[in-house]
C-alpha cells in the first residue's frame, strides 16, 4: 500500500459526511508500515464502536466508516477478507452505512473482519503445520501471493458495495 496523508484519507470517505470525516481520529501515519499493508484499519480511540478502513480502490484511496460491537464475539468467526482463523484476537462483525442516499436513509451492509485489522499479517504469515503440505519455496510463495490477492479482491469488493449504496 502506498503511504497516505491525513488529507488523502479524510477526502476519501465513501460513506461518511464531511463532518464525520473531519472528526475521525486517525492513527499516527508516520508509524504505519505501509509496505506491509493491503489496507489500513483502525479504531477511533474516542469512540470505541467506531472503526475505519482505508484501501486502494481503482488507483485512489477509499475510506470506510464502520461500526463494530463493543465486545468481540464469544466464538471464533472466519474473517471474510483474509479468510483466516487465528489464535488470539478474533474476527468481529462490522456494519458500514451505505454511501449516498441509501446510507442517508439508514441502510447498511455488514461483514466479519479481524477485530484488530490484522488481515495483511495473516495472509503473509508462515503456514501452520496443518496447512503445510509442501516445503517447495515456489509453491509456498505462490500460496502466499494467492492469499494476498484474495484479501485485496474481497476487501475491494466490500468497499465497492458500500460506495455504490
Amino acid at each position: 500500500m502506498l503511504p497516505l496523508t491525513e488529507d488523502q484519507i479524510r477526502n476519501s470517505f465513501v460513506n461518511a459526511s464531511k463532518g464525520d470525516a473531519k472528526r475521525a481520529q486517525l492513527p499516527e501515519l508516520d508509524a504505519v508500515p505501509w509496505d506491509r499493508l493491503d489496507y489500513l484499519g483502525w479504531q477511533d480511540p474516542k469512540r470505541p464502536r467506531q472503526h475505519y478502513v482505508t484501501l486502494e480502490l481503482d488507483g485512489a484511496p477509499a475510506t470506510l466508516l464502520l461500526r463494530g460491537a463493543e465486545n468481540p464475539p464469544a466464538k471464533k468467526l472466519l474473517c471474510a477478507w483474509c479468510e483466516d482463523i487465528v489464535d488470539g484476537v478474533r474476527a468481529a462483525s462490522f456494519v458500514a452505512p451505505l454511501g449516498g442516499e441509501s446510507g442517508r436513509r439508514g441502510n447498511t451492509v455488514g461483514t466479519v473482519i479481524c477485530a484488530d485489522f490484522r488481515c495483511s499479517r495473516n495472509v503473509r504469515r508462515a503456514p501452520s503445520s496443518f496447512e503445510l503440505r509442501t516445503e517447495d519455496p515456489a509453491l509456498l510463495a505462490y500460496h502466499r501471493e494467492q492469499k494476498i490477492a484474495g484479501l485485496r479482491e474481497r476487501s475491494a469488493a466490500f468497499v465497492r458495495a458500500v460506495a455504490q449504496g
